[in-house]
């Protein structure tokens, strides 16, 4: 029997987890929880510090005490509670470089206190994808490593650190984006591996992550023809219900990457994408990152009520899906109450991102730290989008900060076109180049070239995948945090920060 007239768009409010602007709640999301919305996604635009994110969130909660406040936090380059300054931890790629699970855990353990002081309850986190083309435009860093095994012992490790403290993890991006030359953010990346393959590569941080009780998993927009020919993962049953739920056996919340990605938002529209992912198994529904406003959400809702009467979204199904955002919704408040007073501390952010770097001093070269006053050259490429572009980065200001003096500069690929980078270059001080996957970008690869041909005992600094060792010294932090940027900072300068616990 179809439910009332007020019921359905409640159960349809209850998959969707949009975004808003400002650093305080809007009165429509306000409304809305009291309607049945069942969550919210923050951005950075919604975070200014974390006492202002633990007011915004306390209103959210007297709307209703079991909403879903999610956030996009992956302790690394991609950061949104810390967006303003930098993450203080390294990041998925330097703990893998690391490979010590405990530490992985503690660093996700000591994240989730401090996600779970500041009210916010599902972390989009961690990336367990295995990053095995290095090529790959939006991952990168973001990942543990290109083996699957290693990806898979640090993905348990920091789903198990992060819902210790109470904060829900997700294990993102179903069913792996690792092996792809292009960004979902802006078309539909193929995925070209066997069913076999994608088992003994792709699919085994997933597994993972579910044996260590992962109580979310977000889809990501992919074309993968072993498993579905026709649909993106976000979108196919067979991915979603047939090997997710029913070969996995993952009882959790599925929820998809954002709905208006043209990975699926090409193709089918937003609100036609947002109601073939809820037939084909998904729980929740993120939206925002760029539609972060009311008659979207009107829109999505109304379409998916729509999708009900039709008989195009099976009722069973919308209200299965609301029955698990409710279930986690509840396991957030219970989990937040038993570990209220638990503070966290940047000490072990630091301490891992030290433990991260790896010096390379050439035949010949000076070593470290450096003697003189350096010059810092940054080489900046394109943003990756899941990247904020407020999120600062490099060494150029910690470095300053240790050797009063120093000076920088940052160019970007228009800055150097038909210019010759040697002349960034100044006699007699000792010069810091400092790229983010030079492998990556031509421009970047050739200014090195032209660069350490006149200065060879220049040191390098690669604050992405480190695939080449160049220059007098070659410094990889294997991420661009600003924990990262400040342990380089210590190597060259040859001076320690102490940070408090």
């Amino acid at each position: 029997m179809m439910s009332d007239q007020g019921e359905l768009p409640m159960l349809a409010a209850a998959v969707l987890q949009p975004g808003f602007t400002g650093t305080s709640a809007p009165d429509w999301v306000r409304r809305w929880l009291g309607a049945g919305l069942g969550g919210v996604a923050l951005f950075a635009r919604n975070i200014e510090s974390p006492a202002q994110v633990a007011a915004l969130t306390a209103r959210l909660r007297a709307e209703q005490p079991d909403v879903i406040v999610a956030i996009d936090e992956e302790a690394g380059d991609v950061t949104r509670l810390e967006c303003r300054l930098g993450s203080s931890r390294p990041g998925n790629l330097a703990l893998g470089a690391i490979d010590d699970p405990e530490l992985t855990e503690a660093v996700a353990r000591d994240l989730g206190r401090e996600l779970a002081g500041a009210g916010i309850t599902l972390d989009y986190a961690p990336d367990a994808d295995v990053n095995n083309n290095p090529d790959n435009p939006v991952i990168g860093v973001r990942a543990f490593g290109a083996e699957p095994h290693l990806v898979a012992r640090h993905t348990a490790a920091f789903v198990r650190g992060l819902q210790e403290s109470g904060v829900a993890g997700c294990a993102k991006h179903f069913p792996g984006h690792g092996d792809t030359s292009v960004d979902s953010h802006h078309d539909v990346p193929l995925i070209d591996r066997s069913a076999a393959e994608l088992a003994a590569r792709e699919l085994i941080p997933f597994g993972a992550a579910i044996a260590a009780g992962v109580k979310a998993v977000m889809t990501g927009h992919l074309m993968v023809p072993a498993l579905d020919p026709e649909l993106p993962a976000t979108l196919s049953p067979r991915i979603l219900t047939g090997l997710l739920r029913e070969e996995f056996g993952f009882g959790g919340l599925i929820v998809t990457d954002a709905i208006e990605m043209q990975g699926v938002r090409r193709r089918f529209g937003l609100a036609g994408a947002a109601v073939r992912a809820l037939a084909a198994g998904v729980d929740a529904i993120c939206v925002g990152g760029e539609h972060a406003d009311e008659q979207t959400a009107i829109r999505l809702r109304d379409a998916i009520v729509a999708a009900v009467r039709s008989g195009e979204l099976p009722e069973g199904r919308l209200r299965d899906a609301a029955a698990r955002v409710r279930e986690l919704g509840a396991w957030t408040t219970r989990t937040r109450e038993m570990r209220k007073g638990i503070a966290p501390g940047e000490a072990v952010g630091f301490a891992a991102a030290r433990r991260a770097v790896r010096v390379t001093v050439a035949d010949g070269g000076r070593g470290l730290p450096v003697s003189g006053v350096p010059h810092v050259v940054e080489f900046a490429p394109a943003r990756n989008i899941a990247i904020g572009s407020e999120t600062p980065w490099g060494i150029g200001a910690p470095l300053a900060d240790l050797l009063p003096g120093t000076t920088s500069v940052r160019v970007t690929e228009n800055d150097l076109a038909g210019a010759d980078p040697r002349g960034l270059l100044p006699v007699g001080r000792p010069i810091v180049l400092v790229v983010r996957d030079a492998h990556r970008h031509r421009w970047i690869a050739g200014a090195l070239e032209r660069m350490l041909a006149v200065r060879p005992d220049a040191i390098v600094v690669e604050m992405g995948i480190p695939m080449t060792v160049v220059g007098g010294v070659h410094i990889a932090t294997f991420g661009a945090t600003r924990a990262c940027g400040l342990a380089a900072a210590e190597l060259i300068a040859g001076a320690v920060v102490p940070v408090a616990a």
